[in-house]
């Protein structure tokens, strides 16, 4: 007896329900870049993949989080926009304000405690090219950057 090939889905509906999923996220985050914020003890943890298309991270913040980053959104952000595809939002690191965008399809996990509510999705594909951070040029960085000192461990290395 022959055997049947199985069904093939070609509407695509794993794929389907994952953007509507995203669109729950793009609709918190909406609310909370609203003049009211995030409103009561909701706060919103969410991770993305560093390396995904569309991510924009400072050096300094990729070279801390090469692969995956977790993000709060709570009490100190600033500037939070909303599009219909990314959003983006000033944090401070060390003090210094840095402004990260990334892509819906970046994230990895959104979750807010305060409701015990998850959603997880698949890892994006990664953009191919540097698995690692570029080295950092050798230049002196300007004065008043209190960013962290990278030393390459090169030059102690016998030859």
């Amino acid at each position: 007896m022959p055997q049947e090939k199985p069904p093939v889905d070609e509407m695509h509906y794993e794929q389907l329900a994952q953007d509507a999923l995203r669109g729950v996220i793009r609709a918190a985050l909406e609310r909370a870049a609203s003049p009211g914020g995030i409103p009561g003890a909701h706060h919103f943890y969410i991770t993305f993949k560093t390396r995904a298309p569309g991510v924009s991270v400072p050096p300094d913040i990729l070279a801390k989080y090469p692969d995956e980053m977790t993000v709060v959104l709570q009490h100190q952000f600033w500037d939070l926009a909303v599009e219909p595809d990314l959003f983006s939002v000033m944090l401070k690191f060390g003090g210094m304000p840095k402004v990260l965008t990334a892509p819906y399809t970046a994230v990895t996990r959104f979750y807010d405690p305060s409701v015990q509510f998850l959603l997880q999705f698949e890892a994006p594909e990664i953009l191919e090219g540097d698995p690692e951070p570029p080295a950092p040029a050798p230049k002196p960085k300007p004065s008043g950057e209190d960013g962290p000192k990278v030393v390459s461990l090169d030059q102690f290395r016998k030859k």
